[in-house]
C-alpha cells in the first residue's frame, strides 16, 4: 500500500511523466525504472492478498455467506472505481473520463469468485493456473474497431481506450489473469488456516515462490513463452539486467506474475515474526486499504492542484479530462525525482494518523455496522 503511492504520486508529480514510459530503456534512467518498476509488485499482491482473505473470511462462515460477500463487495468496488475514485483522479464532475484499473479489476474477480467457491479447491487451483499461464496465447488475437465486441475483448484481455459516446474509457486492467491471481490467492489461503502448521505454511511458501522465480528465469532466459515483449542484450551487463526483468503489466503477463507473486511468497515466508515499532505502524496502513486507497488518491491530486499554481498553471488544469501524464496542456510541468520521493514520503506520513484513528473505529464497530467490512 505504501509503495504504490510512490507510482500515483509519480504520475501527478514527475516532469518527464508527461514525455515518456519511464521503463523506455532508450530514454530512462536505473533511478526512474526502478521507481517504477518496484511498483509492479503492489497490483499482483494486492489481488493475491485479497484472495487469500477471502478464504480466511468463509472459513468463518457458510459457503452462501462466503459467495454474498464476495459479490456485493465486487459491486462496490466497480462503484467506488468508477464513480468516486475517477472523481479523485479527475476532480471533474462531468466524468468525461474512467480509468478501469486494479479496484475495478478486484471487483469484478471477486463477483466471478463468488461462483467458483462452490467449485471444489482443486478445479479453482486449476482455473486460476489456466488463466494466469494460458492467457499469453491470446496476445495475437485484436478486435478492431469501437464496437461492442472490441470492447468486450478489451475487457477481457488486451488494453485499449475507447471513446463512446463523447466519454473515454481506457480499460488497463483486462479481467483474465487477475481472475486466475484472484483464485490462486483464495487457493493459498488455506496454508493460513488455524490447522496449519506455521513452519509448514513457510516451507509452503518458500516452495512456491523459488518454484515461480525459477520457472521465470527458466522461460524468460530463452524467450520461450510468457511475455510478448521480449528481452535482449544491451550496451552494458545493467542494462541488460534491465531488459531481462522488464516484464509486461498490462494485461499481467505470465512472466510478470512469476516474478512479482514468486518474490512475494518468498517475502511472506520470511516477514512471519513478531512486529517491532516500525512494522507494527506500518500494519495500519494494510489493515484500511480501501480507506487509505480512497483518501491517497484524493490527497495527492490536492498536493498537486497546489504544485501546479506553484509553478504558474492555473487551478483549472488540475481539472482533468483524461489520464494526468496525458494532459497537453501541463506538459512542461513537474518536478525533478527527489520532489517525488519527498511529496511521496509526506503524504504517507499524513495519512497515517487518519489510518490509525480508521482501523481503531474499525475494529471497535466491525460487529455492530456492517458496512465497515467493505473498507
Amino acid at each position: 500500500m505504501i509503495i504504490m503511492a510512490l507510482d500515483h504520486v509519480r504520475d501527478y508529480f514527475h516532469k518527464d511523466a508527461w514525455l515518456y514510459d519511464p521503463t523506455d530503456l532508450t530514454r530512462t534512467s536505473v533511478a526512474l525504472f526502478f521507481t517504477r518498476w518496484i511498483t509492479h509488485f503492489c497490483a499482483p499482491i494486492f489481488v493475491f492478498l485479497a484472495g487469500l482473505a477471502a478464504c480466511l473470511y468463509g472459513g468463518r462462515r457458510t459457503r452462501q455467506q462466503l459467495s454474498f460477500f464476495l459479490f456485493t463487495r465486487g459491486v462496490w468496488l466497480v462503484f467506488a472505481e468508477l464513480f468516486i475514485i475517477s472523481l479523485e483522479r479527475t476532480f471533474n464532475p462531468h466524468y468525461p473520463f474512467f480509468l478501469l484499473q486494479v479496484i475495478w479489476v478486484t471487483g469484478i474477480s471477486m463477483m466471478v469468485l463468488s461462483g467458483m467457491v462452490y467449485l471444489k479447491r482443486s478445479w479453482i487451483l486449476a482455473l486460476g493456473v489456466l488463466l494466469i499461464a494460458g492467457h499469453n496465447l491470446l496476445d495475437s488475437v485484436h478486435v478492431s474497431g469501437n464496437g461492442t465486441g472490441a470492447v468486450c475483448w478489451s475487457i477481457l484481455h488486451e488494453p485499449r481506450e475507447f471513446v463512446i459516446g463523447g466519454y473515454t474509457l481506457n480499460v488497463l486492467y483486462p479481467l483474465l489473469p487477475w481472475i486466475g491471481i484472484l483464485a490462486i490467492g483464495y487457493c493459498c489461503g488455506s496454508w493460513y488456516s488455524p490447522l496449519y502448521e506455521p513452519r509448514k505454511r513457510r516451507k509452503s511458501l518458500l516452495y512456491a515462490g523459488c518454484g515461480a522465480l525459477a520457472l521465470f528465469i527458466l522461460l524468460r532466459g530463452g524467450n520461450f513463452y510468457g511475455d510478448a515483449a521480449l528481452w535482449s542484450t544491451q550496451r552494458t551487463v545493467g542494462w541488460s539486467v534491465l531488459s531481462f526483468i522488464k516484464v509486461t503489466k498490462y494485461p499481467p503477463s505470465l512472466l510478470y506474475t512469476l516474478v512479482t507473486l514468486g518474490s512475494a511468497c518468498i517475502f511472506l515466508a520470511f516477514s512471519e515474526k513478531p512486529l517491532n515499532a516500525l512494522t507494527a505502524k506500518i500494519t495500519v496502513y494494510g489493515r484500511v486499504p480501501m480507506f487509505y486507497y480512497l483518501l491517497h488518491f484524493l490527497l495527492i491530486h490536492v498536493l498537486a492542484v497546489f504544485a501546479a499554481r506553484i509553478e504558474g498553471y492555473s487551478w483549472s488544469v488540475m481539472v482533468l479530462t483524461g489520464r494526468v501524464n496525458k494532459m497537453p496542456e501541463l506538459k512542461g510541468y513537474g518536478f525533478g525525482l527527489g520532489t517525488v520521493y519527498l511529496v511521496w514520503i509526506s503524504v504517507v506520513l499524513l495519512l497515517y494518523p487518519c489510518c490509525k484513528w480508521f482501523d481503531r473505529y474499525k475494529r471497535a464497530n466491525v460487529d455492530r455496522l456492517w458496512w465497515l467490512s467493505y473498507l
